[in-house]
């Protein structure tokens, strides 16, 4: 486990455990949600998180003899309507009699001691 990091917000490192690029300021990784650090007030932070996207929802074949294949992409944009970041989350097929459903979450924490305007992250 590594110590507390200041850093600015947005700033991002990788998750010794699993490898995904991760924000700084995480103290367990929400991708391996495996521990990273010992933080004292994880109840207190864990309480100022919000969810401010949550979609859910489920896919089917239509009764036919064929499969049907998946790709699930995330994209990110920006004020601008520009594109900072696109990601294959994952792929597969489906047959029929078969289902899967997809919950896509985007969790925010307000970040202490950053007053606005003074710089920003390209995310």
């Amino acid at each position: 486990m590594s110590s507390i990091r200041a850093g600015s917000p947005g700033a991002t490192r990788t998750c010794p455990h699993c490898k995904t690029t991760i924000l700084e300021s995480a103290s367990v990784c929400p991708a391996c949600k495996h521990h990273l650090r010992f933080d004292s007030d994880a109840a207190a932070s864990k309480l100022a998180r919000s969810v401010p996207l949550r979609v859910e929802g489920t896919i089917r074949p239509q009764p036919t003899d064929n499969a049907l294949e998946y790709s699930m992409v995330v994209s990110i944009r920006n004020e601008r309507g520009e594109e900072i970041d696109r990601q294959v989350i994952g792929v597969g097929a489906l047959y029929p009699g078969e289902e899967r459903s997809f919950t896509l979450a985007v969790e925010a924490q307000e970040v202490k001691g950053y007053r606005a305007g003074k710089g920003r992250s390209r995310h």
